[in-house]
C-alpha cells in the first residue's frame, strides 16, 4: 500500500461514473498539515509569538510519508485497516447491486462493472482520508498539549480546509474545545486565523 492522490470522490451508478468535485482527495492536504505540524512542533515559552515561513515546495509521496510517519507511527497499520473496511463496502455494494429488485440484469451488470473499474480509486482515497484524519488528530493533540492559542495561515482553500477540520476534532475533543476561525485581512493580505478559547 502507498499513499498517492487519486482524485474527487466518485459517483457511482448503472448509468456511468462522475465525480463531484466539491469533494476532495484529503490527499491534497497532507503537504499542508506537513507544513503546519512541522511549524508547530518545538518548544514554547509563555507570550512569545511564533512564525514560521511555510515552504512551498512539495514533498515527494515517499517523502511525504516519511514526514506523516513521524506524527502517525501507526501509520501502517492504519492503511491496512482502512484497507479492510473499504474492502468490506465494496463487497457489501457488489452484493447490493446483485441483490437489487429495481435494476435490469444489464444495468446490474454495469453497476458492478463500474464499480470494479474505481475499485482501487475508491480504496486509495479511502487510505488518503483515514491518513489525513489520523495527522489532523496530531495537529489538534499539538494544539492541546502545548496551549497554543492560535495559527495564522495564508488564506488559501487548504489552509483553511485544514484549520477547519482541527476546529472540528476539538469541538469532538472528550472534554470540548470552542475554537474561533476567523478570515481577515492585514497589510493588503488575507488571513485565516485559528483561535483556541479554552486550551
Amino acid at each position: 500500500m502507498e499513499l498517492k492522490y487519486v482524485g474527487p470522490k466518485p459517483i457511482i451508478s448503472h448509468t456511468g461514473i462522475e465525480f463531484d468535485n466539491n469533494k476532495e482527495d484529503k490527499f491534497a492536504y497532507l503537504n499542508i498539515v506537513v507544513q503546519l505540524l512541522k511549524a508547530l512542533s518545538h518548544d514554547y515559552f509563555e507570550d512569545n509569538t511564533y512564525s514560521y515561513n511555510a515552504d512551498t515546495g512539495r514533498l515527494s509521496n515517499d517523502e511525504l510519508l516519511r514526514e506523516l510517519t513521524k506524527f502517525c507511527p501507526n501509520i501502517d497499520t492504519l492503511m491496512k485497516k482502512e484497507n479492510h473496511n473499504i474492502e468490506d463496502e465494496i463487497n457489501h455494494n457488489l452484493e447490493r447491486a446483485t441483490e437489487s429488485e429495481t435494476l435490469q440484469d444489464d444495468d446490474k451488470e454495469t453497476l458492478q462493472n463500474n464499480i470494479n473499474i474505481m475499485h482501487d480509486y475508491i480504496v486509495q482515497r479511502s487510505i488518503n482520508k483515514s491518513i489525513y484524519y489520523c495527522t489532523i488528530n496530531a495537529l489538534a493533540e499539538l494544539l492541546k498539549h502545548d496551549h497554543i492559542s492560535y495559527i495564522i495561515a495564508p488564506m488559501f482553500q487548504k489552509f483553511a480546509h485544514v484549520l477547519h477540520s482541527v476546529q472540528g476534532v476539538l469541538l469532538k475533543d472528550t472534554i470540548s474545545i470552542d475554537t474561533k476561525l476567523e478570515i481577515y485581512q492585514k497589510n493588503g493580505k488575507l488571513l485565516v486565523k485559528l483561535q483556541v478559547l479554552n486550551t
